[in-house]
C-alpha cells in the first residue's frame, strides 16, 4: 500500500488537504471520490532512500516515534502476525507523516521478497547500524519477535536518557539566556544614562566605572559587530570540531571538564555496555558488535580504545586489555569485562555494569540541577556586584563632592 497525499474541494465548496491510504492512484482517486471530494491534486509520498541525506517532506523521525514504532512491532510481532499486516497496522496508528511513508515503502519491499532488515536499511538516518543488525540476527535466528522486544527496551532507553539530558541542560540554558537579556538592558539603557552624570563630575572616574563605560558605549557603538562576532565564532568553532584533529581536541577537553567530564564518560560507558549486551544477546557477531559500539560511542578517543579491543579480539587476544591500559574505561568496566570473558558470559556482565552506569547517569543528572545552580547564581552575582559597584562608588563620590 502507499500514501497519497491530495488536495480538493468538498460539497460546500471548502478547500481540503489529507492523506489517504491506498493501492495505486486509481483506488485513492476512487476512495476521495467516494468521500464527496472533488479531487484537484494528488501526489504520492515517497521517502528518500540511502541515496538522499534526509527525507523529503514533513517532520523528523525522532527517537520518541521510533522507540513506540518498535514497541508496537515487536508487540505484535510477539502475536503471530505477520510482517507485512504487522506494518500495515503501524501505519494506521503512527502520528509520524515521515515515518508513515517509510512503513508504507517497506511494507511493500517486504511484500516483494526483501528481508525486513534489507528494507530498513534503505532509511538509514532513521534506522541506525544497531537497529538494522539486531533486526537482521532476528530474521536469521528466527527470533525475530524476542529481538524486536529487545530493541523496543533499547529505543526506549536511549530515548529516556535522551530526555534526561535534555531536561538537565535546559535551566543553565535559560539561565544564561535571561542573564544575557539582563546584562544586555543595563548596559544600554542603564549605563548610557550614568555615563552622562560621570562625565560631568570634575572628577577621575574609577577603573571599574571605566570599564563599564567602555563595554557599554562599545554595546552601543557597535552592537551588530558583537552579534556577528558571536555568530561567525559559534560557526568557526562548530566547522573546527568536525575537522579530526578539532574533535579530537575538543573530546579530549570534555573529558577533563569538572561536572562535565564524568558525565561524558558515564554516558558512553553505559551506551557502549548496553548496546554490546544488546547485540550480543541478540545474535550478533563480536566483531560486529563492537565495530558497530565503536560508531556509537560519541568521543574519539574512547573509540580508537574499542577499536583496539575489536583488534585484540580478532587476533584472538582480550577485549578488556586496551580498556584497562587506556585509562579512560572504569576499573569496574575493565573487571567485569574481564569476568565476562573468563567465565563466558560477557553478555550478562555487560548488561549489570550497564544497568549500575544507568543509574549513575540518572543520579547525576537529577544532581546537576542543583550543581550549576549555586555556581550560576554566584557567577551572576558576582557580574551584577560589579556593575553595582561601579556605579555606586562614583556616586557616593559625586555626593561627597556635592557637600
Amino acid at each position: 500500500m502507499a500514501i497519497f497525499s491530495y488536495k480538493g474541494l468538498d460539497k460546500t465548496g471548502k478547500e481540503v488537504k489529507s492523506q489517504i491510504t491506498s493501492e495505486g492512484e486509481v483506488q485513492a482517486k476512487a476512495k476521495i471520490k467516494s468521500l464527496g471530494i472533488m479531487l484537484i491534486e494528488i501526489k504520492e509520498q515517497k521517502a528518500d532512500s540511502q541515496k538522499h541525506s534526509s527525507i523529503s517532506f514533513g517532520q523528523s523521525v525522532n527517537i520518541e516515534d521510533l522507540s513506540l514504532m518498535t514497541r508496537q512491532l515487536a508487540t505484535l510481532t510477539k502475536a503471530k502476525i505477520q510482517i507485512v499486516e504487522s506494518l500495515s497496522a503501524l501505519m494506521d496508528q503512527t502520528e509520524n507523516a515521515k515515518l508513515r511513508v517509510i512503513l508504507s515503502e517497506v511494507r511493500q519491499k517486504v511484500n516483494e521478497g526483501v528481508s525486513l532488515a534489507s528494507a530498513l536499511a534503505d532509511y538509514p538516518k532513521v534506522f541506525n547500524n544497531v537497529y538494522i543488525n539486531m533486526v537482521e540476527a532476528g530474521e536469521q535466528s528466527g527470533n525475530l519477535e524476542v529481538v524486536l522486544l529487545r530493541l523496543a527496551d533499547f529505543t526506549e532507553a536511549q530515548s529516556a536518557l535522551k530526555s534526561r539530558v535534555k531536561g538537565a541542560i535546559t535551566y543553565p540554558v535559560i539561565m544564561v539566556i535571561i542573564g544575557a537579556i539582563m546584562f544586555g538592558l543595563i548596559f544600554t539603557v542603564v549605563i548610557p544614562k550614568i555615563t552622562k552624570i560621570f562625565k560631568s563630575m570634575d572628577k577621575a572616574i574609577p577603573l571599574p566605572t571605566q570599564i563599564c563605560m567602555w563595554i557599554s558605549d562599545f554595546l552601543l557603538n557597535y552592537w551588530y559587530l558583537v552579534i556577528l562576532g558571536a555568530f561567525a565564532s559559534y560557526i568557526m568553532f562548530m566547522k573546527y570540531i568536525r575537522t579530526k584533529n578539532g574533535k579530537s581536541w575538543w573530546d579530549k577537553i570534555t573529558l577533563k571538564l569538572p561536572i562535565v567530564g564524568p558525565l561524558v564518560t558515564m554516558i558512553n560507558v553505559s551506551r557502549f555496555c548496553s548496546t554490546l549486551a544488546t547485540l550480543l544477546n541478540s545474535g550478533v557477531p563480536i566483531l560486529t558488535s563492537l565495530n558497530i559500539v565503536k560508531n556509537l560511542v560519541g568521543n574519539v578517543h574512547m573509540q580508537a580504545v574499542i577499536e583496539e579491543s575489536r583488534t585484540n579480539v580478532k587476533e584472538g587476544a582480550s577485549m578488556a586489555a586496551p580498556l584497562e591500559s587506556s585509562g579512560l574505561y572504569p576499573p569496574m568496566v575493565v573487571h567485569m569485562v574481564k569476568l565476562g570473558e573468563k567465565s563466558g558470559e560477557l553478555e550478562p556482565m555487560l548488561k549489570i555494569v550497564s544497568e549500575n552506569y544507568e543509574d549513575q547517569v540518572n543520579n547525576r543528572l537529577n544532581g546537576l540541577t542543583s550543581v550549576l545552580e549555586p555556581i550560576m547564581m554566584v557567577g551572576m552575582g558576582l557580574a551584577v556586584g560589579f556593575v553595582v559597584f561601579s556605579v555606586v562608588i562614583p556616586m557616593m563620590e559625586l555626593n561627597s563632592f556635592s557637600r
